[in-house]
């Protein structure tokens, strides 16, 4: 059972969400949150998978909730997803430096929603495939000047090779045909990079690939 917290100001919003999630075979909702400090305190209670964190909330907003639960050592489980009213709202991208798995926009529909749920559970983030390549070549131009990241050297060369399609927002089966390999042999490169650099998920892979330079913008063609 996948369990999912919903932090938003919005009761309104709240209830839809609700409703959608408790109707699923796989999915419960464990609690709600009307602010970013509620939902850091109810994330600390109920160790949820899944905290749904609307970006705009009074108080302590959803990035500054995102960045206090990402750096706790004891949530490391816990996956953020932000929910934004605007497809490129400017704090999306600092959301996911500071540790979100992907974005929503709140209009999606249900299907999708309870995909990215259930897609940030397996470790699959919302930055590939289900972010379009506009969003990406945005993060790209925000992202930092290069730096030599931790640990990037230990990636094997196919591992880097793989980390820099990632990078470019490619799907496991899109990185498969690009390098002829099966979708599993894909899926398994990733996940050892995501181990060797520490990264919680795909998206973290893609802010490493920018700001470390394995990836620059203009990439995406």
């Amino acid at each position: 059972m996948i369990r999912v917290l919903l932090a938003d100001d919005q009761s309104l919003v709240r209830a839809g969400f609700r409703a959608l999630l408790d109707a699923q075979p796989d999915i419960e909702v464990a609690g709600e949150a009307a602010d970013g400090g509620e939902a850091v305190e109810r994330v600390r209670s109920l160790r949820p998978d899944v905290v749904l964190m609307d970006i705009r909330m009074p108080g302590v907003d959803g990035l500054d909730a995102t960045r206090r639960i990402t750096d706790d050592p004891d949530l490391t489980g816990v996956r953020v997803v932000m929910l934004t009213t605007f497809e490129l709202d400017e704090y999306v991208f600092e959301a996911i430096r500071a540790g979100a798995s992907g974005f929503l926009v709140k209009d999606t529909e249900p299907e999708e929603l309870l995909r990215a749920v259930r897609a940030v559970v397996q470790g699959d983030a919302l930055l590939s495939p289900g972010v379009t390549r506009r969003l990406i070549e945005e993060f790209a131009a925000r992202s930092k000047p290069p730096s030599v990241a931790a640990g990037l050297g230990a990636l094997t060369e196919r591992e880097r090779e793989v980390m820099a399609l990632v990078g470019i927002g490619l799907s496991n089966e899109e990185i498969a045909r690009r390098l002829v390999v099966s979708p599993l042999t894909a899926k398994t490169h990733v996940s050892r990079a995501m181990v060797k650099l520490g990264a919680r998920d795909r998206a973290q892979l893609v802010v490493i690939a920018y700001e470390s330079g394995l990836v620059r913008p203009g990439w995406l063609g």
